[in-house]
């Protein structure tokens, strides 16, 4: 599903400009991808012929390969786009361990499976995306382009509710394929039990031989410092080499007391994209703690509730033009509108140097790490409500 909406006003005065919103990614996957160019197996090998393995990856893409939405819009998707609201179950559980479970099956909802040969758009530096879903808004700002960095921040101001994360992905390609790993911190906040919790993101990796695809792959650890309690997950995939018809992707770990010597309180098993299940080691019993079919199925696309309200900067305006061309598969229009969109970005950056300044975020306070990292922290205290809203 498409809503496209023309907006006339604005934060900038009277200015028409048009807002594209597609359908988010969910489990319904690639039923969706019906805007993709044809042949796009042999056009996404044709990109890899003169990159060594093991280098770092930097490609500019043209339309073809591109799915109609930014980073930064599918960022925010992992985290507003449900169907059962996971998130609050986090704040509201009566135990510390209750809760920590709950933080669990809450991180495994925000994967979501991707298509391969295409790939979203990468973000211009200050681009925008705010999204609310009932009490939860959301607001994602690009704070680097080169490299590309983004930034979100969260609130759920009635379940003192929190999430600030920085997310860089470095590419590199193995020559079966690109490995992407994320760095950078993602962190929820139970204000109202003093309790942080900080996340690790999963690899992308997006495989060409034996057989195309994508998937989520590598260890993630979570940990509760508050509390003492600590998880281990390791996502992988659940066939041989790429083979045969079932390409859903599995979830092994344990939680456990980070106390010497560590004590496993429950295993974890399952499918991010079917069921995952938690073992309890004292008494055997099995609780199904994440269902994907519950979550992530048939998701609405989000809709434009005040059009005033949208700011310039937003991923689904700065893109409108380049989105409308590959939903119409108009590769031409969409080669131009993104030349455009690219273009006003380098003269943006010569004017800056040309006045010897530096670009700030406007919603984010920015620094670097000792060990050439990045974290943010974000200006306000709340993220005030958004004029686009994710049904509920």
């Amino acid at each position: 599903m498409c809503v496209t909406v023309q907006i006339t006003g604005g934060e900038n005065g009277e200015e028409t400009r048009k807002a594209v919103l597609t359908a988010p990614l969910s489990l319904d996957g690639e039923s969706g991808a019906d805007y993709r160019a044809p042949n796009i197996v042999q056009r996404v090998l044709s990109l890899f012929k003169n990159v060594l393995p093991g280098s770092d990856l930097t490609l500019q893409l043209t339309p073809q390969f591109n799915m109609p939405k930014s980073h930064l819009q599918c960022f925010g998707e992992s985290v507003y786009c449900v169907q059962s609201d996971m998130l609050s179950k986090c704040a509201t559980a009566d135990t510390p361990l209750d809760r920590f479970t709950s933080v669990v099956a809450w991180s495994i909802s925000i994967l979501r499976p991707l298509i391969f040969g295409v790939a979203p758009y990468n973000p211009v530096l200050g681009e925008t995306h705010h999204v609310s879903r009932g009490s939860f808004n959301v607001l994602l700002e690009q704070i680097s382009h080169h490299p590309p960095v983004s930034a979100l921040h969260a609130t759920d101001e009635s379940k003192h509710i929190e999430l600030i994360w920085c997310q860089r992905p470095v590419p590199k390609f193995h020559g079966t394929g690109v490995e992407a790993e994320v760095h950078g911190k993602r962190e929820l906040n139970l204000l109202a039990h003093s309790e942080t919790y900080l996340i690790d993101s999963p690899k992308l990796f997006i495989r060409f031989f034996p057989m195309p695809g994508v998937d989520w792959v590598g260890n993630v650890r979570i940990r509760c410092e508050e509390t003492g309690i600590e998880a281990e997950l390791c996502y992988g995939t659940s066939f041989f080499l790429g083979f045969g018809g079932n390409q859903r992707r599995s979830v092994k770990g344990r939680i456990f007391l980070s106390s010497s010597p560590k004590k496993t309180i429950y295993e974890i098993n399952g499918h991010w994209d079917r069921t995952v299940s938690m073992k309890d080691i004292s008494s055997g019993k099995v609780t199904v703690i994440y269902n994907a079919k519950e979550v992530i199925s048939n998701l609405k696309t989000p809709v434009v509730e005040d059009p005033k309200g949208v700011w310039s900067t937003e991923s689904s305006v700065v893109w409108s033009e380049v989105s409308q061309g590959i939903l119409s598969k108009n590769w031409d229009n969409a080669r131009i509108a993104k030349k455009i969109v690219e273009e006003k970005q380098r003269e943006l950056l010569r004017e800056r140097q040309s006045r010897g300044e530096a670009w700030v975020p406007k919603h984010f306070l920015v620094s670097n790490t000792k060990e050439g990292g990045w974290e943010c922290s974000p200006i306000h205290k709340w993220v005030p409500p958004a004029p686009i809203i994710a049904p509920i």
